[in-house]
């Protein structure tokens, strides 16, 4: 269980992230998976990274189980600010590492996910592949940065607002999915993408990320904390508690 970095070809890290039974991650979970990403891209030998997931799903965001236990337990915000903080960490570990990075996505990718997948490079998702923000049924705000990349911006809104998901069919035809496999297919699509961005040279594919990112009309990491501001609010005034408590009361009643 963890963030794991496996090497399975020449100039290809493969970032696997594996947090049962539903990868929602913990604070610690998302500071281990932006090192693990930043660390991958810095080594000299990695021409891509692709970012994957055991289990039943790519992410399911935040544990919200432990915002709430570490909040009972007398620890304030401490999960809270960290989730956050961590969060932006992963996030723009995925946008900023050296080189490109193609996500891998199967099952759910939510909260979270879509922050993950949103700031990678390219995107393969398995037929299974469902998308969404479910924010505001979680007493936060976040990750509309993030799915503004994927979705047009009446889209995006309307998901946002309503909490709905959209598949990987859905996604490639808008053209930020590039390709959508059957699952048992997604691992060797993955690499295969993967291995055509390896193919080129080393040097210039590191250029190539740092000139894309530069002539981006989002300051994605910027925009990110600025989302965030507005889930304190929602904390402070008492909004975020009363959602999440209802979200974990739900899950334990199951």
């Amino acid at each position: 269980m963890g963030v794991s970095t496996s090497n399975p070809e020449p100039g290809i890290a493969v970032v696997t992230v594996d947090f049962p039974p539903v990868n929602a991650l913990p604070v610690r979970g998302w500071y281990d998976l932006a090192a693990a990403v930043r660390a991958a891209g810095a080594d000299p030998a990695v021409r891509c990274v692709v970012l994957a997931a055991a289990g039943r799903g790519f992410n399911a965001g935040v544990d919200i189980k432990e915002m709430q236990r570490t909040r009972a337990e007398g620890h304030g915000h401490a999960a809270l600010l960290g989730a956050n903080r961590g969060c932006s960490e992963a996030f723009a570990a995925v946008y900023e590492c050296e080189v490109p990075v193609v996500a891998a996505v199967h099952g759910f990718c939510l909260g979270g996910g879509v922050g993950l997948a949103g700031n990678a490079d390219v995107i393969v998702a398995a037929d299974d592949a469902t998308f969404g923000l479910p924010e505001l049924d979680r007493g936060a705000l976040g990750a509309a940065t993030h799915l503004a990349r994927l979705v047009p911006q009446h889209l995006m809104r309307t998901l946002y607002y309503t909490s709905r998901t959209v598949t990987a069919a859905e996604l490639h035809r808008h053209g930020s999915v590039w390709q959508v496999v059957p699952r048992a297919g997604l691992e060797a699509a993955a690499l295969t993408v993967a291995r055509d961005i390896a193919a080129k040279d080393g040097e210039l594919i590191r250029l190539a990320k740092a000139a894309i990112n530069g002539i981006d009309p989002v300051d994605v990491r910027r925009s990110y904390r600025f989302e965030q501001g507005f889930t304190f609010e929602a904390n402070l005034s008492g909004l975020a508690d009363k959602h999440r408590d209802a979200f974990v009361s739900t899950k334990e009643t199951r």
